[in-house]
């Protein structure tokens, strides 16, 4: 999945709908089994009043008794009276490796305060962020100055051993933790946390990668999953080596759109007033970048993985374009500061546990041979990302840890989830919602039509947010449709103004 956009927004505060049956508490769990709950460290968790615990977890699930590890857990209370309660909702930002302790705040962002019936509980999951221990395998890989991505510019002989050395780095440092980070690990914590807070059943709003999540959970553990959102739906078709040549493809149309839109913006840019001349301007500073990395630092690899930005999200379209703007004039602290903000793999707990789950959850090729051939194939197609996005998943190669099959995803829930995707998601690629549809029988699928934005749900477009906040008052989903399609058809996110930002 690469990385994970999520923004978080402050819901305006509308009057409390009719809220659902309340739900009655689940018998408290055995002792030594639940969370005691403390002030958080974190400024914003304080400042939303929530509060902060761990729960001590197997390390093996298989082995209940054995070691163990422990999961950081927040929670955000409901405000409405007792009668109006409706229950926990787990929330997961994707990844994997993404840290989720601050999205117990994500309440607060749904509107009609459909949020405040509900206690939000963010966790890290397993291996990351605050969640003890967490895996780091090499703190100085993702930067800077890296090999270049592209193959007939010496990819092969400069990336094989860096990402096998990154393999082996990852096996020396994982220990014991490295075997059980699979999907299945994280889920069945999931389970843990609902019974450490004495709920029958939970709620859950998962994005990207989280969506994965809620599908799994929602297999192995469907009588306890009440409602579920899943904005970003990843394919439960494709662990995981299919899904990345997918977002290959995906990421090639987005990147020519966001190059369309320079253009269309040029009177603010100047980088050219054609698509194309945008394009040819970004190859032509890729290719000096990687001749001479800017400042020591931005090489042809980096200034690319600062474009990947604007190919998930269009909220992102006027900082990557000021970052292009500043490649032109050679401003290497703004494009060092570009990068930093552009996620994993500078973030090597995110990239370590993304690799650690990736690799396990389900067998990657081993020969080179056929990763070669499928990401030459892919490449003729969708130059920007292919290479990036072979050699950021290429230490699955040499991983040291055997995979397991790949998780059952069935369609076991009665009712059930609200899928939310936009049509030209990059990250996710439509066709997982589509899919996610067909295995659920009681989902319904809400559509950002003509969108390019990945989870783009409380963004603040109405339509979309508000039948969020309806199914989690009431249980409504929008009433199913015929044929292979979405079921609601929603407004997208719109791209930003050229001078929201200064642009």
């Amino acid at each position: 999945m690469r990385r994970t956009i999520i923004t978080l927004l402050v819901a305006v505060g509308v009057t409390l709908g009719t809220a659902g049956p309340a739900l009655a508490a689940a018998p408290a769990p055995p002792p030594g089994q639940g969370i005691t709950w403390g002030p958080c460290t974190s400024p914003s968790l304080q400042q939303a009043t929530a509060e902060c615990g761990f729960l001590e977890v197997p390390l093996d699930h298989a082995e209940p008794a054995g070691k163990k590890i422990e999961i950081a857990v927040s929670r955000i209370r409901h405000t409405v009276p007792e009668a109006q309660y409706q229950g926990v909702v787990l929330v997961n930002p994707g990844g994997p490796g993404g840290p989720g302790l601050g999205l117990s705040r994500l309440g607060g962002a749904v509107p009609k305060n459909a949020g405040a019936a509900y206690d939000w509980i963010g966790f890290d999951p397993r291996g990351v962020g605050t969640s003890r221990p967490a895996l780091t395998c090499d703190a100085d890989y993702g930067g800077y100055a890296r090999p270049d991505y592209r193959p007939e510019n010496g990819a092969e002989k400069a990336w094989l051993p860096k990402v096998e050395a990154y393999a082996r780095a990852c096996g020396t440092a994982g220990g014991d933790l490295l075997a059980h980070l699979r999907t299945e690990d994280t889920v069945r914590d999931m389970d843990l946390i609902r019974r450490a807070l004495g709920a029958k059943q939970i709620n859950y709003y998962g994005f990207s990668y989280g969506t994965m999540l809620g599908q799994v959970y929602a297999t192995m553990f469907p009588d306890k999953v009440r409602r579920m959102v899943l904005d970003g739906v990843v394919d439960p078709r494709d662990w995981w080596y299919r899904a990345n040549l997918n977002q290959d493809v995906a990421f090639q149309r987005n990147i020519e759109t966001f190059f369309d839109w320079v253009a269309k913006n040029d009177a603010a840019y100047h980088l050219g007033n054609t698509g194309d001349a945008v394009e040819k301007r970004f190859h032509d500073l890729a290719a000096e970048f990687r001749k001479a990395p800017l400042g020591g630092r931005i090489g042809s690899s980096e200034w690319t993985d600062i474009f990947l930005r604007a190919g998930y999200n269009v909220g992102e379209y006027t900082s990557v374009a000021d970052a292009f703007v500043a490649g032109t004039k050679k401003d290497a602290a703004k494009l060092k500061a570009a990068y930093d903000q552009a996620g994993s793999p500078t973030d090597d707990n995110n990239y370590a546990v993304y690799l650690a789950t990736q690799c396990t959850d389900a067998p990657f090729p081993h020969d080179w041979a056929t990763w070669k051939r499928d990401n030459t194939a892919t490449d003729r197609k969708a130059p920007f990302e292919t290479w990036g996005n072979a050699w950021y998943n290429a230490p699955c190669r040499d991983w040291p840890v055997q995979p397991g099959p790949a998780p059952e995803v069935a369609g076991k829930l009665r009712t059930g989830p609200l899928l939310i995707s936009e049509t030209y998601d990059g990250a996710t690629p439509y066709e997982g919602a589509l899919q996610a549809r067909r295995t659920f029988p009681g989902s319904s699928l809400v559509e950002g039509v003509g969108g390019h934005t990945h989870s783009s749900s409380l963004s603040g477009i109405a339509c979309t947010d508000d039948t969020v906040a309806d199914y989690l008052l009431t249980g409504a989903l929008p009433k199913r449709t015929g044929g292979d399609r979405s079921d609601r058809q929603c407004p997208p996110l719109p791209p930003p103004s050229p001078t929201a930002a200064g642009g």
